[in-house]
């Protein structure tokens, strides 16, 4: 992955043109951020075709990649729908997350910049600015960026290529899942973080980590049903060739 989750800045923010699947893949991604789809929703190809004026060959590409992103399941009979993840597996997502990001945290201190702080910093201020401004989708968005990067700078690929799918898991159960009025991970948390990272206090910095993993899984009602949705309603009639 890479994932939807983890996008640069530079796609998520800019006013890059997209097309195909890629335009299908982000705007079904960014409905189940927004909560307009809810786990268990069907996405049938012939309906996303139609309502993004597209093949069903296009859209199957794009359902691959939310597939692969932990996000879409694709069932026998029943075709695509969003994934529908159980309490169980939300808490061994988290649990998961806990071990992998203490490990980043150590690895990160003994490589640490003054640009990877200044990049971090910056990351922290426009994931406020998209919370402050009521941008849910960039906020989350960005949140999941705030920890993919502590991985990316830390330097061990495969960690980060871990930690890509389990953030975009975490993003759908966060989008899906959150206790109206409860923002399940906090920018101030992460500048907490980044200060102990700053001071070199390895103990205090992975300690804060756990505690905002924590934090965030515990704010969480992980539970509640699907309804019955017209994709045409979710996203509006679109015109176009089909591709």
């Amino acid at each position: 992955m890479a994932s939807q989750a983890t996008m640069s800045r530079k796609q998520t923010g800019g006013s890059r043109a997209v097309t195909g699947d890629e335009a299908v893949y982000r705007s079904v991604y960014d409905a189940i951020l927004a909560h307009k789809l809810p786990p268990g929703t069907k996405l049938a190809e012939d309906s996303l075709g139609e309502v993004f004026g597209v093949s069903r060959t296009v859209v199957r590409k794009a359902l691959f990649r939310l597939t692969h992103d932990g996000i879409v399941e694709i069932r026998p009979n029943r075709g695509a729908i969003v994934a529908t993840p159980s309490v169980d597996e939300a808490r061994q997502v988290f649990q998961t997350r806990r071990i992998l990001e203490s490990a980043v945290i150590d690895l990160l201190l003994g490589s640490i910049t003054d640009d990877k702080i200044a990049e971090l910093k910056q990351l922290v201020d426009e994931e406020q600015a998209a919370f402050e401004s009521g941008d849910r989708v960039r906020w989350i968005r960005l949140s999941g960026d705030f920890h993919l990067r502590l991985a990316d700078l830390a330097g061990n690929s495969v960690v980060a290529e871990f930690l890509r799918e389990l953030i975009s898991r975490t993003s759908l159960i966060i989008a899906l899942y959150e206790t109206p009025g409860n923002s399940a991970c906090t920018f101030d948390e992460h500048r907490a973080i980044i200060d102990a990272i700053v001071d070199g206090d390895g103990p205090r910095a992975v300690g804060l980590m756990d505690h905002h993993l924590e934090v965030c899984e515990e704010k969480l009602k992980l539970e509640g049903e699907a309804g019955s949705l017209n994709l045409a309603d979710i996203f509006g009639a679109k015109s176009g060739r089909r591709e």
